[in-house]
């Protein structure tokens, strides 16, 4: 068994794309409509979805936005430097809720930023 990917409702789909494409620096893997439901699932990742877990966005045609909820935590991407990426991430527009700095109560560096539905995203420092 292994995860194959996490669901995120979005309220506007291409937004969304050009956030974790651009931004966030994944592939759109394959996208469809589905007319009969009135939604559309996109799905985008780091590598092909036979190896790698992937994000899939939900788009509902006639939902704008959504409450978030105080279940959901995070999604968390590891990334070779924290630093840097946070850096790459505000030059590109991308909101940054805490800055690249060791997590409270270990040595871990880490930064949170927030997608634009208000998904928070954690950045964890590569270990090697």
């Amino acid at each position: 068994m292994r995860i194959l990917h996490t669901m995120l409702r979005v309220g506007d789909l291409q937004r969304s794309i050009d956030f974790y494409t651009n931004i966030m620096k994944m592939t759109l893997l394959r996208q469809k409509d589905y007319p009969e439901g009135k939604f559309t699932l996109a799905f985008l990742g780091y590598g092909d979805e036979k190896s790698n877990t992937v994000l899939e966005l939900t788009h509902n045609w006639d939902t704008n936005s959504y409450d978030l909820g105080t279940a959901f935590g995070h999604i968390a991407l590891e990334v070779d430097d924290v630093y840097k990426a946070t850096d790459e991430i505000k030059q590109s527009g991308g909101k940054v809720l805490r800055e690249a700095g060791k997590m409270n109560a270990g040595t871990t560096i880490i930064a949170f930023i927030e997608d634009p539905d208000g998904y928070q995203i954690e950045l964890i420092g590569y270990k090697h």
